[in-house]
């Protein structure tokens, strides 16, 4: 087992490429990794397993990211925010561990969740 050492990442995105390169790479590090096209599916997620990181697109689909934070909030998940466009309000970012440009580089994601995950 890798450095994740099993450790639960949930990656919340509507865009199958993204939640695909996260997986591979997480789970080449040791995390298990659950994924989610969207808040609702997120939320199913969040009622079965207590994810170590939550990995969340600002954007997913017609959906805003943020709607979720308040329930992570609430359970103290740290939150890597993942965006394709515009820049991220200072008050959202105060509230997350981090936050990746997309495309983003590998090494950063792997750095950031590992950070998140301590």
């Amino acid at each position: 087992m890798g450095p994740g050492g099993g450790a639960a990442v949930l990656v919340v995105d509507d865009e199958p490429a993204i939640r695909l390169l996260c997986r591979v790479n997480l789970e080449l590090e040791g995390y298990a990794v659950l994924e989610a096209s969207s808040l609702e599916e997120a939320r199913r997620h969040l009622e079965d397993r207590e994810p170590a990181v939550v990995l969340l697109d600002m954007r997913v689909g017609a959906d805003r990211g943020e709607e979720l934070l308040d329930e992570l909030d609430d359970r103290s998940i740290p939150v890597i925010f993942i965006s394709g466009s515009a820049e991220i309000q200072p008050s959202l970012m105060r509230r997350a561990a981090a936050s990746l440009g997309k495309p983003f580089a590998i090494d950063d994601l792997l750095g950031a969740v590992r950070s998140a995950a301590r």
